[in-house]
């Protein structure tokens, strides 16, 4: 796979369309963006039969702590226990994200980011999202291949229209599937964003995982997130 230099103006340049047609097709029109090698290809389809793989072992072994986190969202507040949320996937397509849910039911679930203290985050929502629990349900979106384990955070459709407005090359990250883990998270630009800043750290981040991916990358990535679980994050709430 060739590396995409964000030094290159012509790079920068190629993005700035970012989604008029299909990314896909947009990067594969340049051939200096060549991706469809025989080999870059295989390792994509290695990507998505180890996702496929790490999603059912996760879903199989985990499956007694599935209910047991529903068991307790159930007598700590009302409502469902999964969430739901239309979030922005690969070529700026929206798919139902799931998650377990970790606020009591509110008007603003859809528009607004938790923040630190929120009031509306139950007392188990803040033990699951401090311990990333909550994203569990995403290896369904994995199974069903709207997501993959590793790659860019997809944001709420709300975001994703502020962002790409504001932030330059914020599209790009979407020319892949969104992952439940990705670079930027183990790099520490995880959870809520204070500022434009903090976000164009964020998709720095996730344009380099394009530039560089590599199913060893993808590992590694999910070996520094099972260190940062276990650890917590101060992001994480």
């Amino acid at each position: 796979m060739n590396n995409l230099n964000l030094q290159d103006e012509s790079i920068i340049n190629h993005y700035q369309t970012e989604l008029t047609g299909n990314l896909n097709d947009q990067l594969i029109s340049d051939p200096s963006l060549e991706m469809t090698d025989s080999s870059y290809v295989y390792q994509q389809q290695l990507k998505r039969l180890f996702d496929i793989l790490f999603s059912l072992t996760v879903l199989i072994a985990f499956s007694w702590v599935y209910v047991i986190i529903a068991l307790l969202i159930r007598s700590d507040s009302r409502g469902k226990v999964i969430f739901k949320q239309q979030r922005t996937g690969k070529d700026d397509q929206a798919f139902w994200c799931y998650k377990f849910r970790t606020m009591v039911v509110n008007d603003h679930a859809h528009t607004n980011h938790a923040q630190k203290n929120d009031s509306r985050i139950t007392g188990i929502g803040r033990f699951l999202r401090k311990s990333s629990l909550d994203e569990l349900p995403q290896f369904f979106n994995v199974l069903m291949g709207s997501m993959s384990v590793v790659g860019p955070r997809p944001h709420m459709l709300k975001h994703t229209q502020e962002y790409r407005e504001t932030i330059d090359h914020f599209m790009v990250r979407h020319s892949i599937k969104p992952g439940i883990t990705g670079w930027a998270q183990v790099k520490g630009f995880r959870g809520n964003t204070t500022g434009n800043e903090m976000m164009e750290n964020r998709v720095k981040h996730d344009i380099w995982y394009i530039e560089n991916w590599s199913n060893k990358l993808d590992l590694k990535i999910i070996m520094l997130t099972a260190r940062q679980v276990l650890r917590g994050h101060e992001n994480a709430f």
